[in-house]
């Protein structure tokens, strides 16, 4: 684990345009260390968010492994349902 904060580049549309961030996930000692503010109205927008962000992070996987999209997203909605069925689950 790295001993300084790595922390990601600001989204270049975000440089440009101006936003607000809403959440902020780090991996501190194993564990899942989370800031993030209401940001919605109505909360089920947070699960479109939820959606989007698994979408790219399966992007991601397809194109620094060998895993392809539609498994990496599989993979994610797997560990998505065990998180349901037993909440509070970490990382590590």
């Amino acid at each position: 684990m790295s001993e300084k904060f790595e922390e990601l580049e600001i989204p270049p549309d975000a440089l440009e345009q101006g936003g607000i961030e809403i959440v902020r996930a780090s991996i501190v000692d194993g564990a899942v260390s989370v800031a993030l503010r209401r940001a919605f109205d109505d909360p089920e927008t947070w699960g479109r968010l939820f959606i989007d962000l698994a979408r790219q992070a399966a992007r991601a996987y397809a194109l620094e492994s060998e895993m392809s999209e539609e498994e990496a997203f599989e993979r994610i909605r797997v560990g998505w349902e065990a998180e349901s069925l037993e909440p509070g689950n970490t990382l590590n």
